[in-house]
């Protein structure tokens, strides 16, 4: 699917491919400390953030590992109010993977609710994707309860899985299938 010219409302956000004049958002947003913490890149300066943004630009979803990246925007102030992804994981197996990261100014508002809900409507609507997980540190209870709110099921706690940020971490994985997003739905 090619998402050049994608634009989309949620109750209370403007959704849309991120173009390289946002700079100064993004970077606002990547820059940040209490941002990275939980996600699986280090706080960004300019030019990491400048190299994340061109990365972002990409707007096909076809193969293994390609991604959308949309940001959300409110829409009385254009603000940047967060990113949503979504990571095609495998064409075969009709799989993906959601993420999202909200601007603190924004947080507990249920905006990565509303965004990660659209992520999971392009998957299952538009795209016709079997299964979308969720993976996250586990410390990361806030993110935890967006999955849930969303009907994903906690579906294992993987124990020092992983090298992150100079420590080992706990990773909980969660999942929906297409089934379970259309029957809650309804």
């Amino acid at each position: 699917m090619d998402f050049t010219g994608y634009t989309a409302k949620t109750d209370r956000m403007r959704l849309r491919p991120y173009a390289l004049d946002d700079f100064e958002q993004f970077h606002d947003l990547h820059r940040r400390d209490d941002v990275a913490r939980y996600l699986p890149w280090e706080t960004r300066d300019e030019e990491a953030s400048r190299a994340a943004l061109e990365r972002h630009q990409k707007r096909t979803v076809e193969v293994d590992g390609d991604g959308i990246s949309l940001a959300g925007l409110d829409p009385g102030t254009g603000r940047l109010v967060g990113e949503f992804v979504l990571i095609l994981r495998s064409v075969q197996h009709r799989g993906a993977e959601v993420g999202y990261v909200v601007h603190p100014d924004f947080q507990g508002r249920g905006l990565a609710t509303e965004g990660a809900r659209h992520m999971l409507g392009i998957a299952f609507d538009d795209l016709d994707l079997h299964r979308v997980v969720a993976r996250l540190d586990s410390r990361n209870h806030a993110s935890a309860a967006v999955l849930k709110r969303l009907g994903m099921r906690h579906e294992a706690h993987l124990v020092q899985n992983e090298w992150f940020k100079g420590e080992w971490g706990d990773e909980d994985d969660f999942a929906i299938l297409a089934d379970e997003w259309r029957e809650q739905r309804h």
